[in-house]
């Protein structure tokens, strides 16, 4: 493939990664209730990694152009953004102060995975992730290339999940830095995610029934 090619897709998606969504709600909220954010943004990734293998082999394609398959993931993922952002609202994130955290309990492998499977979650079942992807890699691609286009779409997907792992890392850091000794905002943010996600999985649904 070509760089300048590479090069012009890391930049759209880069535009795209900063635009407020799911993933940073999920992010920031799963970065105030943890002592590390790398779980959460382990999970985001391994989702996207997994889309961009659909999306590599052909898959991804099949579903799209199955308007029962499409509608079952658009209503598996809306729901569980719903579910995800009720669960953050139920239990806002109230980070310790720097005394309590020499008396707490670290955080459990179990939590560890529970965490990054929720993050599987919030990228993998996202229907218009899938739809960007397929729409979107193609584009970037070089059918005369010497590499095939599965490759190239593999490629690029990679591309895609390594700028989201480095941008949601910083944005975790920066969120859990910054409102570690605000409880009162960490609780406030930390709420807004639930809505925030809750409020993406509705239209979600609702713009799917209403296309």
């Amino acid at each position: 493939m070509a760089t300048t090619s590479i090069i012009a897709f890391w930049a759209v998606a880069l535009m795209l990664i900063v635009v407020p969504g799911p993933d940073w709600a999920f992010t920031i909220s799963a970065a105030l209730r943890a002592r590390t954010v790398l779980p959460a943004v382990g999970g985001l990734v391994a989702g996207y990694a997994a889309m961009t293998a659909v999306v590599a082999a052909g898959v991804g394609a099949l579903v799209a152009q199955s308007p029962v398959a499409l509608s079952a993931l658009t209503f598996v993922g809306g729901a569980y953004l719903v579910w995800q952002g009720v669960r953050t609202i139920a239990k806002p994130a109230s980070p310790l102060d720097p005394t309590e955290h020499e008396v707490a309990l670290p955080a459990t492998a179990d939590s560890h995975w529970g965490t990054l499977a929720r993050g599987v979650g919030v990228s993998g079942l996202n229907p218009k992730a899938l739809l960007l992807f397929l729409a979107l890699l193609p584009q970037f691609t070089e059918p005369q290339g010497s590499w095939p286009p599965a490759a190239q779409i593999g490629l690029l997907g990679l591309i895609f999940t390594a700028t989201c792992g480095v941008f949601y890392l910083v944005l975790g850091t920066f969120a859990k830095t910054t409102l570690h000794a605000r409880p009162v905002a960490a609780r406030l943010v930390s709420r807004l995610s639930g809505i925030g996600m809750i409020v993406i999985g509705v239209l979600l649904v609702l713009e799917h029934l209403l296309a």
